[in-house]
C-alpha cells in the first residue's frame, strides 16, 4: 500500500485563459507562484507530524516548478516521471476552449465525445492517455510500498485518478472540481486504489484571507 498526494500544478495564464495547455510547457504566472510557496508551507507543516518519503514531478514546468517550492521547504529531491504529464491534446493545443469548435472542429468533436478509442489528431486518445497514467502511477507506488509520496501532476492527470479510484467510466461527465495546487489524496494497493481526501485547498485560503485584510485597512 503506498499513500500518494496528487497534487495539480499553479495557475497560468493559460488556465485563466482557458487555452488548452497540454504537452505546451507553459510557466506559472504570479498567482501560480505564490500558490506553490503557500503550498509548500502547507505541505511543510504536514510534514512535522509525518514525513513525506519522495517527491515526484511531471516533467512540464508548470508541474515541476511547483513541486521545486516543496523540495526546497521539504528537503527532498524533486524526481521527473514523465508518465504523469498532462493529455497531449494535439491540434488542439494553444487554442482558447471557446474557439475550438469553429478552429477545429473534428479534433474539438473528439475530444468532446469522450470515447476513449477515438483518435485526436496529432495527440492522444483518452485510452492511451489512460493507459499511460495508471502504469506510471502504478510504477511509482511499486517504487514506495508502504510509504507516503508526493506526485506533482496536471487536471487531466487527476480526472483519470478520480475515475479509476472511484470506479466512474471514462465516458461518464466530471463529478469533481481539479483546483489549482489542490491536495488530492489517494491510497494505491494490491486490491485497488482508494479515495482519501479530495480538493484540499485550505492553504489557498490563507491568501485570500490576507487580500480580504489588506482591502480592510486600505492597502
Amino acid at each position: 500500500m503506498t499513500e500518494i498526494w496528487f497534487i495539480r500544478h499553479g495557475e497560468t495564464d493559460w488556465n485563466v485563459a482557458r487555452r488548452m495547455q497540454g504537452w505546451q510547457d507553459i510557466d506559472l504566472n504570479d498567482t501560480g507562484r505564490a500558490q506553490a510557496s503557500l503550498l509548500a508551507a502547507r505541505l511543510a507543516r504536514d510534514a512535522a507530524t509525518t514525513p513525506f518519503d519522495a517527491l515526484y514531478s511531471s516533467d512540464l514546468a508548470r508541474a515541476r516548478d511547483t513541486a521545486q517550492a516543496a523540495s526546497e521547504q521539504l528537503d527532498l529531491r524533486l524526481r521527473i516521471e514523465p508518465g504523469v504529464r498532462e493529455r497531449s491534446f494535439g491540434v488542439l493545443e494553444g487554442i482558447d476552449l471557446e474557439k475550438i469548435d469553429a478552429l477545429q472542429p473534428e479534433a474539438a468533436a473528439s475530444w468532446k465525445s469522450r470515447d476513449p478509442q477515438r483518435p485526436l489528431e496529432g495527440g492522444e486518445s483518452l485510452g492511451q492517455f489512460r493507459t499511460r497514467v495508471i502504469t506510471a502511477v502504478e510504477d511509482v507506488a511499486s517504487r514506495h510500498h508502504g510509504q507516503r509520496v508526493l506526485l506533482f501532476t496536471h487536471g487531466g492527470v487527476l480526472d483519470i485518478v478520480w475515475r479509476h479510484a472511484s470506479g466512474l467510466p471514462l465516458e461518464a461527465p466530471r463529478e469533481v472540481e481539479l483546483r489549482n495546487v489542490g491536495i488530492n489524496r489517494v491510497v494505491v494497493a494490491a486490491d485497488g486504489w482508494r479515495i482519501a481526501g479530495w480538493g484540499d485547498v485550505a492553504h489557498t485560503e490563507v491568501e485570500v484571507a490576507a487580500r480580504d485584510d489588506a482591502s480592510v485597512l486600505g492597502r
